[in-house]
């Protein structure tokens, strides 16, 4: 924590071999304990890699806190938990001045934001008032208490797990907070195998447990230097905003994608395209992130939610029906056409 920035500006960009070895071993690393959910891991060391946030809902039980708590782990980094509940203060999230009797002056104590990686479990269990103290955080990377601003280290994410909405004791994200997730995640039931093998995996202690990282906060400085230099093709981002604008022009979504979205959904895709061994993005890596990027952010209408039509749904169908680009390819790409791996079907 600073109230100047800079101290932990990025770095020099990895080699794709080092690039290549330090994202695998941060994957398996997590794989230990999340079995059967490579796309999800991957997704998810994207989003840290766009410098985003991560929102993982889904029903209780299904690992999502325990995802969250794996990446953390995976890094050797500052790791701070919130515990999201109705009684939680704003001041308990981002900090308060506390006067001090000795000094005569306010001292500012940070709240549980300030570090590298924010763990926020089941945040609609929180009122509305408390999200909201992440919004600035979440943005701008600092927070604001008193007049003064202090500003976070980087790398900085907050991964949030939330319940459905249709859960007891739950209460809606606003807009605004909603819009602040890069992505968002459903972990899934397990497949059987996947469930049979986590019987075995957790008889006798937590794999949890023996977790240890394989990269400090210097080594993610550096890939995300890497990620940064992605090429984007004029096309490419044309396709974007095309992407973005058909959310607001869909006659079953009231509220559409908003800018900040077209942003955040290109620095995945350079995520993605640097996992998959890249430098350039395609088209494909756009629309493999539309439903995670944008589906949480849009808003049905009515008729829309009286027809049961999710906005993944919704969001599929609007990149099925929306031209792509007839070069799936960057022409910045002078390599052989060889057709580039999927991020879902990526094993590493």
């Amino acid at each position: 924590m600073t109230t100047q920035r800079g101290g932990s500006e990025l770095t020099d960009p990895m080699t794709v071999e080092e690039f290549r070895a330090t994202t695998n071993a941060i994957v398996a690393n997590i794989e230990q304990v999340i079995e059967g959910k490579t796309a999800t891991v991957r997704l998810a060391l994207a989003v840290l890699l766009a410098e985003g946030h991560l929102l993982i809902e889904d029903v209780p039980g299904v690992g999502k806190t325990k995802l969250a708590k794996a990446l953390a782990r995976s890094i050797d980094c500052s790791v701070r938990r919130i515990q999201f509940t109705p009684d939680l203060l704003p001041s308990d999230v981002t900090g308060v001045s506390v006067y001090n009797q000795e000094t005569r002056e306010f001292e500012f104590k940070p709240g549980a934001v300030f570090a590298n990686l924010v763990v926020g479990d089941e945040i609609n269990r929180a009122s509305p008032k408390t999200q909201s103290a992440l919004l600035e955080c979440m943005e701008e990377h600092q927070v604001t208490v008193d007049g003064e601003t202090y500003f976070m280290d980087m790398p900085f994410m907050v991964i949030a797990t939330q319940n459905p909405i249709e859960m007891e004791g739950t209460y809606p994200l606003p807009e605004a907070q909603r819009d602040r997730f890069t992505a968002r995640i459903a972990m899934g039931y397990p497949d059987a195998a996947a469930e049979y093998a986590m019987l075995d995996g957790y008889q006798a202690h937590d794999p949890l447990d023996d977790l240890t990282a394989v990269a400090d906060a210097s080594a993610v400085r550096r890939l995300i230097a890497t990620v940064r230099s992605v090429h984007v093709a004029e096309q490419v981002k044309r396709y974007a905003v095309e992407l973005v604008t058909a959310t607001r022009e869909a006659p079953e979504l009231r509220l559409g994608a908003s800018p900040r979205s077209t942003l955040q959904l290109l620095r995945t895709a350079k995520a993605v395209a640097a996992l998959d061994g890249r430098d350039y993005v395609v088209p494909d890596d756009l629309q493999t992130l539309a439903v995670p990027v944008l589906a949480h952010r849009v808003i049905p209408t009515a008729d829309a939610q009286l027809a049961r039509r999710t906005t993944d749904a919704i969001l599929s169908e609007l990149v099925h029906r929306l031209p792509v680009p007839h070069d799936r390819r960057s022409p910045y790409d002078t390599r052989p056409a060889t057709p580039p791996n999927s991020f879902y079907d990526r094993r590493g």
